[in-house]
């Protein structure tokens, strides 16, 4: 039996590095995007580690400030906005739709599992032009807890009617794939910036430089649930 093939959404399938302009613009330096998104998944792991929830949407916001705060630059509520709405515009990195139409014509199921709002998800997946490629959208909101906190795994893994070790999530952020491993799922580390994982966080199964990488080892060497 084949796995069903669970991927995060933002800097896996999305491209986040299309806010460098903007970052740019108001900060005066792309690297605050990543400087951004760094801040951002701090405070969404630390609310997970401490056993409290934030809707991610307020996550980012949070992050945000932050950053305005470290380089003494306040944005106002319209330069705000432009930033947190361009999270709902993303492009789909360049392999994404090829590797999925791979997937889909080797008969996986694919969905998607995020921490962000189910609203949100769904908007962003619409304007890339990917969400006929999947079977569900799944939100780590509907049990009030972000991965990678093992409620969200388990939650995918009853809502679609398979055991857990039956998913494996395809991330591109090794916390991810640590999280999906301790839940009891296979996982694929996609290495969109960093090709090395660190020694200590619990190996995947697959290791791919793309989407089209990981189809063709699932193609040459298929796991099973």
């Amino acid at each position: 039996m084949k796995p069903v093939i669970v991927f995060d959404l933002n800097g896996t399938l999305l491209d986040l590095s299309a806010l460098d302009s903007s970052f740019e613009r108001l900060f005066g330096d792309r690297q605050a995007r990543a400087e951004w998104f760094t801040e951002v998944l701090r405070i969404a792991l630390t609310t997970t580690a401490v056993h409290a929830y934030a809707e991610f949407s307020g996550i980012t916001q949070a992050g945000l400030k932050v950053i305005e705060g470290r380089r003494q630059r306040e944005l106002n509520v319209s330069e705000r906005s432009e930033l947190m709405d361009g999270m709902l515009r993303l492009p789909p990195f360049p392999d994404v739709r090829e590797g999925l139409e791979s997937l889909r014509a080797a008969d996986f199921r694919l969905v998607v599992l995020t921490n962000s709002g189910l609203e949100a998800a769904l908007e962003a997946l619409e304007h890339a032009g990917l969400n006929r490629y999947f079977e569900r959208v799944l939100s780590a909101h509907s049990v009030q807890r972000l991965k990678p906190a093992a409620e969200p795994y388990q939650m995918a893994a009853r809502v679609l009617g398979v055991e857990m070790g039956s998913l494996m999530l395809v991330a591109a952020h090794s916390w991810d794939v640590a999280g999906a491993i301790a839940a009891g799922c296979q996982a694929c580390f996609v290495n969109r910036q960093d090709p090395v994982l660190d020694e200590i966080t619990a190996k995947p199964a697959l290791v791919a430089s793309s989407l089209i990488d990981l189809a063709t080892q699932l193609a040459s060497s298929p796991p099973t649930a």
